[in-house]
């Protein structure tokens, strides 16, 4: 499943795109299958331009990304961070990931040392990364975890409202099938009703042609008497099926009106 499926991805944006411009640090969210879901924001230039736009770089960039968790120090010498999207049953659906910020004033020396490693002009490196945010990281770590907290309640909350909304859908499909198969046995119970009325009316003159025919109608008479308690019993049973049904009528209803 892909958070795009359940998640109002405006909000989504919108959470990362805030968190961004209140703190400073970059981030961007990744799926399970590796793709960005959202924009990159606060992206520096020291980073996206000149440490992953050489070959080298982009190695030892892809590298932190696969291998960092939770804040961390990258290869170049600024802070990331990585932290899963998961629901509640532990299904990780991608990644946040972002930082590129310093955790204290830098070492020029060190970093135009990365700079000739990589192939980097030096000058170009270092007025890249005097761009960079200085953040403490107690400061960098209290922003990552907040940005995950948020945005993992926020998918774990559109995830449950996603499933309770199947839920109901295949319940009111269901109520509305039964509130069918309810009248369909209402109709067939009215049906059962007619034929016992015509098979009491059919008893009585049976009865009564037997007590015309004296001695001769009375193997007649047993059948009739017969009929006639078959149509009592049948009218019970439709009246049991009345009863049932307009209890049914009335859960389902009732049902219906919570689910709405």
């Amino acid at each position: 499943m892909k958070i795009q499926e359940f998640c109002n991805m405006k909000k989504f944006e919108g959470t990362m795109s805030n968190w961004a411009k209140a703190t400073g640090l970059a981030t961007v969210a990744v799926g399970a299958d590796g793709k960005y879901i959202s924009a990159c924001y606060n992206f520096t230039d020291f980073c996206i331009k000149l440490t992953r736009g050489c070959p080298e770089g982009k190695k030892r960039c892809e590298h932190c990304d696969a291998t960092g968790n939770g804040v961390y120090e990258c290869h170049a010498g600024l802070i990331d961070f990585g932290i899963p999207i998961m629901l509640n049953d532990g299904t990780v659906l991608g990644n946040i990931t972002g930082g590129q910020v310093l955790p204290e004033q830098p070492d020029e020396n060190k970093f135009r040392e990365t700079a000739q490693e990589l192939g980097i002009n030096p000058d170009q490196y270092i007025r890249a990364l005097n761009k960079v945010t200085v953040k403490t990281r107690e400061e960098i770590e209290s922003a990552a975890n907040l940005l995950g907290d948020v945005i993992n309640m926020f998918v774990q909350s559109s995830y449950i409202e996603y499933m309770n909304s199947n839920i109901i859908r295949e319940l009111e499909s269901g109520i509305s099938k039964i509130v069918n198969d309810v009248a369909n046995v209402t109709s067939e119970t009215k049906n059962l009703k007619s034929f016992a009325s015509k098979q009491k009316i059919l008893a009585l003159n049976a009865s009564i042609k037997a007590a015309r025919a004296g001695e001769h109608g009375k193997g007649f008479e047993v059948v009739a008497k017969e009929v006639q308690k078959l149509a009592d019993n049948m009218r019970g049973t439709s009246e049991n099926i009345d009863k049932y049904t307009d209890e049914l009528i009335d859960i389902t209803a009732k049902l219906a009106n919570a689910f709405k």
